[in-house]
């Protein structure tokens, strides 16, 4: 046979020379071959290698007739084997250049494509053929042949060129940087062109043409692959699967790729399925073990995870998830499930460590972490039990990793998995299973361990992502999520799952770590504890501190975790828990406001006939009407208009269940929930404006006003009455004589009918509108009916008066006219009341007194001085009654002259109320009766009169500021009442005066302001803060540092500094806002701690030398004695300054703070503490620790137990600035030395205290301890072996210490003995044994100090007397850490003489 077409490629011709040179420089960096000779080859076209790949495809058939002559032919016909193998050679490197033309490209491609068929060809490996360097470089072809902008990737230049020449052009300039995935193998570069940056464009056909050819190598190497000749040359199979992943997203594929091994490779039309079906052959193929299923899932481990990363030592880069790259992500699932379906157990433990390393390189953005959980669901599914109970296993570890980002996936994984892997039962499971693994595979597990374990982590996004899961976990089709929730808030259920009791050990979790680029297991070795908070409180109080966190984020989602489980009855849906919904609807962040309405409202369409939720959402809805914030207003119009305006319908419509819910919401808002009407009309204010009101909306309402609906009809008639267009007058004439002729009228529904007349007063014509006048005067003159309808009467009155005459002087006669008559009817009653005191009736005069004080504002010109000493003396007996025709009024009295009568407290009430009406019309009464108000403040018995009281004085207070403002001390003495309600109140009004400006933070009034953060009623204190901080803080932010220093020196009642607290007060005011002492410090320091949270950087700084020069400094000069209350000063004062709430914030993290995960940023950060470090100890050294070396030696020679405060506070400053600490006291180097030493010893002896209080607390357990069956209350634990009693005769057991870091700690609650047992006292550090005392530590009798045991304690062990071995083991007493083996101490105990044995 004859190999006629190997002559297209002129092998006779090429020298021996040049073809030596070629192999022995192992195809690099070799001459060209000759340009004749090239031209030869190529002036037969472009199929020239592929003639010659036809002839010989037919020698690579499984035939032995073909198999035993092809190299025999080539010998015959004088063909050299290297030869052939350098000319193809010469082509594929010439294909490599970027700006390599078409017909180079072809060329090398159809010449790598016959490479790997002679390779496929028995015989190859005999003859040589094969190649490593040029083995790689063909198959380098399929990327460097197909231009990178090609694909849609953008070019950085794209210069004109020609497709059949090298472009001529200058050279592109150097990019900055590159991407990882435009980067070449510089192995492999061997273009020296100085155009090699600059990349030949090429047409649609001429890409169709190259890739068309790509396709012919990749079906080659596939059959190459199926021969199995490369199955033991490990680097190439490596480069196959580079090679071969690289094109499992080459292109988009229209259908679904199907793995099978049935499939023909020449049938194959799409690259990617030839990949898939090439990555097939390899982790199939035999004699390779797992080695070549490792490189392959560790190359799809990136197009898993989204991201393009050619060299496996550079950073992966992320991928814009377009629909292409989602797409390549689900073929690679898909194959990595077909190999796991095939293969099985084989490929199992690849499957483990491929989802490791999918969590372990996995990024913080949500996008890209769902899609990765989604990944690592769908493998876990195809795990055996017993592996995904060992990978359930290590994402707990996983969880508890430093890195925010790793703990965000590991939720993103478990909702996944709750999603996807079914619970299976103890029938169901795969035998066998190891001791405590069934309890990872169980819902239980990721549910309250895993999820709800994460909503005490230490950073907000980790802790708001934990309860926005726990809330999923109650919207899963499961039944048991919900149940294994329902478990957590149960009043029975306080403890819960935890993974160290199933384990037995924390050190089982692994203590190894393997880099990546091993692609090998990932242990975890993170201290459990290291990212948990919080971890004893009960699971509801927990959820109630996430609602009022410090971040917006975390708020938001414990109100839809609160939400779900009211949904599903996993908490009860009480008054408390809805009011943690309700508030939320005031909170600081706009957004919490909105996600508080959006939960009530999802909460309330779940729930439409609960009246509490209705309540709540009432609560929280209509407030935010009047929000400051205009989107939250409108958020709250659009949920009212939802659920209330758009399904009011006609009476003759079927009421739904949305009807109904409007029609209770509109009901409780006329019964319940009648306090919020002002906000109510609010929104009927903004839906007027905006004209939402038409004529059918107003003529339904006049219809239900015969349904039962009838007093919800008329409360919305009163608000769209003025606004709305085609009011039927009549009907609603007809309705008011209607309700004159009943005899039963509810009081609100009275007063809406009569808002709507003086609505429709303009309307109507004279003579009907005089006889509403005299009916509605008719109402009022009995004062039969109750205080609303008068003042509803009596505004009524005056919006008929008005709409009849519309000049002032006119109204003026026609108010004097009919409200000077309701005076005079008042006056009458009250002074026969007087009279005949003995049988006043009570109900009558409180009318009587309201009426007089409404119509008297209508007509001031009516009211004598008469009526001021009648309504004055219902409040004190000091005021003489003037003769009616008395016209000047007597001069002011004194406050000691006014004694209060013996009033009952609502006539009292009522009297205040109507003389602060009188007052604001007649300033000479106001400044009579000032004193009057006082007295009822110091003396009143009722709540009702001193609450009204600091309603008006504060009234006047706006009327008559000068005046008013002298009484501010004794308004601000009910901040201290008794009674909540009217510490409440007085906080309000004085609130709305600041806010208003009316009254300036003089005197004392911050301070006992300030008094109401620490109130005993939560509320309260809740409120005083909140109008601190979003009302007036807002408005003077220096507020909170100008009276800092000073609050130090008032709330210890010291008043010897010059400056500070020397306002005046009485000794009853000074006794009763008093924090002074010991029982008082948390109430101060709660001030403290508040005032510092709200400072800036700039005051924190500023306030430290305040303090230091204001008050530290007056001791040390002397102006400030030194006695017992300059020491409770000094001592909170030194206390002050320890808080961290006034460290800087920039030099240290915020509690929960994430860290910034930009490096750039961490940069800033960094340079920026740095800076803020050295200005700090800068003022440190200048202006505070000479004042506080002073002090310290004053406080010395007296011996003052404030030393000890002071030396607490130079132990911040000697943790804060240990390195330069002699830099610090530079001054006095003896003294920055004997500072150090000093406190050493005192951390020293604190540490001996500790030390003394945790070893009572061992516990003795035997050496070989059991799984404990205890369940802690939630998250990890350090497990404990239950402990037995001691055998009488025996030495204990063992000692086990805790890990933690932090100290020791007892690992054990309880322990169990037998009756044989005597009970041994774990408090002692001895133990008594045959009447002998021995110490069950060998250590001297006295403290031992500065002793470093590294990771472990010593191993001490005692033997008394010669025993069998077994005996002598059972008398050990050990001493161990954990499980590890604690390094051996050559101490030797006082009772025993033998050497120790090393433990094993």
């Amino acid at each position: 046979m004859e190999l006629n077409a190997l002559e297209l490629l002129k092998l006779s011709d090429v020298s021996k020379a040049w073809v030596d040179a070629v192999w022995e420089a192992e195809f690099c960096e070799t001459e060209k071959l000759d340009a004749v000779i090239v031209e030869k080859i190529t002036e037969g076209g472009t199929n020239v290698f592929k003639t010659v790949h036809t002839e010989l495809l037919s020698f690579a058939n499984d035939t032995t007739e073909n198999t035993q002559n092809v190299w025999i032919l080539l010998k015959e016909n004088d063909i050299s084997v290297k030869t052939l193998v350098a000319v193809m050679s010469h082509f594929i490197i010439e294909g490599k250049s970027k700006n390599s033309n078409l017909e180079e490209r072809l060329h090398a491609l159809q010449a790598a494509s016959l490479y790997l068929l002679l390779l496929r060809i028995p015989g190859s490996v005999a003859n040589q053929v094969f190649h490593q360097i040029l083995f790689e470089s063909s198959l380098g072809l399929i990327q460097k042949c197909w231009p990178k902008d090609s694909s849609g990737k953008k070019r950085k230049k794209d210069p004109p060129s020609h497709s059949q020449g090298k472009p001529k052009g200058r050279k592109r300039a150097k990019p900055q940087a590159k991407n990882q995935n435009e980067m070449d193998d510089e192995d492999d570069e061997d273009d020296d062109d100085p155009n090699v940056d600059m990349e030949t464009s090429f047409s649609t056909q001429e890409l169709l043409c190259i890739r068309n050819e790509i396709e012919s190598v990749v079906k080659t190497l596939l059959h190459l692959l199926k021969s199995g000749s490369l199955q033991h040359r490990s680097q190439c199979v490596n480069e196959c699967v580079r090679i071969l992943t690289e094109l499992t997203h080459f292109e988009p594929t229209i259908e679904e790729i199907l793995f099978s091994d049935s499939a023909r490779i020449d049938r194959m039309k799409t690259l990617p399925e030839l990949a898939y079906h090439g990555l097939w052959i390899l982790c199939s193929s035999r004699g390779v073990g797992d080695t070549c299923l490792r490189s392959v899932f560790r190359r799809l481990l990136f197009v898993i995870l989204m991201m393009s990363k050619d060299d496996m030592q550079s950073k992966p880069t992320l991928l814009l998830p377009s629909h292409a790259v989602v797409a390549a992500r689900d073929q690679a699932l898909r194959f990595v499930s077909h190999v796991v379906d095939e293969l099985k157990d084989a490929a199992v433990p690849v499957l483990y460590i491929l989802a490791q390393h999918i969590c372990d390189k996995m990024v913080e953005k949500a996008d890209y972490r769902n899609k990765g959980a989604q990944a690592v669901g769908q493998l876990v599914a195809k795990m055996p039990l017993a592996r995904r109970a060992t990978f359930i296993r290590w994402l707990y570890s996983y969880s508890l990793k430093p890195q925010m980002a790793y703990r965000l996936f590991a939720l993103d994984v478990v909702m996944v998995l709750l999603e996807v892997v079914v619970e299976e039962g103890p029938e169901h499971q795969e035998p066998p299973l190891e001791a405590g693994q069934a309890e990872f595979l169980t819902q239980r597990f990721l549910v309250q361990t895993l999820v709800f374990g994460r909503s005490s982590d230490v950073s907000p996004t980790v802790r708001a992502h934990a309860l926005h899961c726990l809330s999923r976990c109650l919207d899963l089709q499961s039944q048991n999520t919900t149940r294994y929730v329902h478990e957590l808030f149960q009043a029975s259920a306080v403890e819960s799952r935890s993974l160290l009791e199933m384990e037995g050990s924390e050190g089982e979790l692994g203590n190894e770590f393997h880099g990546l680029s091993t692609f090998r297991t990932i242990q975890n070795t993170q201290n459990t504890h290291a990212n948990t908070s919080d971890e004893n409180q009960d699971t509801m109080e927990l959820l109630k501190q996430r609602v009022s966190d410090a971040k917006a984020s975390v708020r938001k989602a414990a109100l839809e975790a609160i939400t779900g489980l009211l949904k599903h009855n996993v908490i009860v849906c009480s008054k408390e828990h809805l009011t943690l919904l309700s508030e939320r609807c005031r909170d600081t962040s706009v957004l919490v406001k909105k996600k508080a309405m959006q939960c009530l409202t999802d909460l309330l369409v779940a729930c439409p006939d609960r009246s509490l939720v209705q309540v709540a959402w009432l609560r929280g809805v209509v407030v935010s009407v009047m929000d400051a914030e205009t989107s939250v207003q409108e958020k709250a119009l659009e949920l009212l208009d939802l659920l209330i305006l758009q399904h009011i319908k006609d009476p003759r419509h079927f009421a739904d269940a949305a009807q109904r819910l409007a029609w209770d919401l509109l009901g409780l808002m006329c019964d319940q929930c009648a306090d919020l009407g002002c906000y109510f009309r609010k929104a009927f204010r903004v839906w007027s404006r905006q004209k939402k009101f038409s004529t059918a909306f107003v003529n339904t309402l006049i219809k239900h006003t015969e349904t039962e609906h009838a007093p919800v009809a008329w409360m919305l008639l009163s608000q769209v009455a003025r606004a709305a267009p085609g009011l039927d007058y009549e009907t609603i004439l007809n309705k008011w004589d209607n309700m004159l002729q009943r005899k039963e009228v509810r009081v609100d529904t009275t007063c809406h009918i009569l808002s709507v007349i003086g609505d429709i007063a303009e309307h109507i014509n004279d003579i009907t509108r005089e006889t509403i006048v005299g009916e509605v005067k008719g109402l009022l003159r009995s004062c039969a009916m109750p205080s609303d309808i008068t003042h509803a009467g009596v505004e009524t009155l005056c919006r008929l008066g008005r709409a009849e005459h519309k000049e002032v002087p006119e109204f003026k006669d026609f108010m004097n006219k009919h409200c000077g008559e309701l005076v005079t009817i008042c006056q009458n009653y009250l002074s026969n009341a007087v009279k005949a005191a003995e049988d006043m009736d009570t109900q009558m005069v409180a009318r009587h007194l309201y009426m007089l004080g409404k119509a008297s504002l209508h007509c001031p010109e009516k009211v004598g001085e008469r009526v001021f000493a009648l309504v004055l003396s219902f409040l004190t007996t000091a005021v003489e009654l003037q003769p009616e025709g008395f016209t000047e009024l007597p001069g002011s009295q004194p406050l000691s002259q006014f004694k209060l009568t013996p009033m009952p407290s609502v006539v009292q009430a009522h009297a205040v109320v109507t003389l602060g009406k009188l007052c604001l019309q007649h300033e000479k009464l106001a400044h009579r009766c000032l004193p009057a108000f006082a007295r009822v403040l110091e003396e009143g018995q009722h709540m009702t009169v001193r609450s009204n009281v600091v309603v008006v004085l504060c009234d006047l207070c706006v009327r008559y500021t000068n005046m008013a403002t002298l009484y501010v001390p004794n308004i601000s003495a009910c901040l201290a009442d008794p009674v909540p309600d009217v510490r409440e109140k007085t906080l309000i009004m004085l609130t709305n005066l600041l806010q208003e400006e009316f009254l300036k933070w003089k005197d004392s009034l911050f301070f006992r302001y300030a008094v109401a953060m620490a109130d005993p009623i939560r509320e309260i204190a809740r409120l005083c803060e909140y109008c601190l901080v979003d009302r007036l803080l807002k408005k003077n932010p220096l507020m909170f540092y100008q009276h800092f220093v000073e609050c130090i020196v008032h709330f210890n009642s010291y008043d010897k500094h010059s400056k500070y607290n020397q306002f005046p007060q009485t000794e009853s005011e000074r006794s009763r806002f008093s924090l002074r002492g010991q029982l008082n410090q948390g109430k101060r320091f709660k001030i403290y701690k508040f005032l510092l949270k709200h400072f800036t950087d700039e005051q924190r700084f500023n306030t430290t030398n305040r303090i230091s020069k204001e008050i530290l400094a007056g001791f040390v000069d002397q102006t400030m004695p030194l006695d017992e209350d300059g020491a409770a000063l000094l001592s909170d004062t030194f206390d002050v300054l320890s808080l961290k709430e006034l460290k800087l914030s920039a030099t240290s993290a915020a509690e929960g703070a994430d860290e910034p995960q930009d490096e750039q940023a961490i940069i800033v950060k960094t340079m920026q503490k740095k800076l803020i470090s050295h200005a700090q100890k800068k003022n440190l050294m200048e202006n505070v620790i000479p004042i506080v070396l002073g002090l310290k030696n004053m406080l010395e020679e007296k011996r003052s137990p404030v030393l000890g405060n002071l030396m607490r506070y130079l132990q911040l400053i000697t943790e804060d600035y240990r390195a330069e600490l002699k830099e610090v006291f530079a001054g006095d180097m003896q003294l920055a030395e004997e500072l150090e030493f000093g406190l050493k010893q005192y951390q020293k002896q604190q540490g001996d205290d500790a030390l003394e209080h945790q070893l009572q607390r061992l516990t003795f357990t035997k050496t070989t301890p059991r799984p404990s069956t205890r369940k802690s209350h939630r998250g990890p634990r350090a497990s404990a072996p239950s402990d037995q009693g001691l055998t009488p005769g025996r030495a204990p057991a063992s000692v086990t210490f805790s890990s933690n870091p932090t100290g020791l700690q007892r690992l054990s609650e309880g322990r169990e003995t037998s009756d044989a047992q005597p009970s041994v006292d774990t408090s002692v550090s001895t133990v008594e044994m045959n009447g002998n005392i021995g110490r069950a530590i060998s250590t001297p009798q006295v403290s031992m100090h500065n002793v470093t045991f590294g990771e472990a304690f010593s191993a001490i062990r005692y033997h008394k007397g010669k025993e069998t071995p077994q005996d002598e083991e059972n008398e050990i007493f050990h001493v161990t850490l954990g499980q590890e083996t604690p390094r051996q101490w050559n101490i030797q105990s006082p009772l025993r003489k033998n050497p120790l044995r090393k433990i094993k």
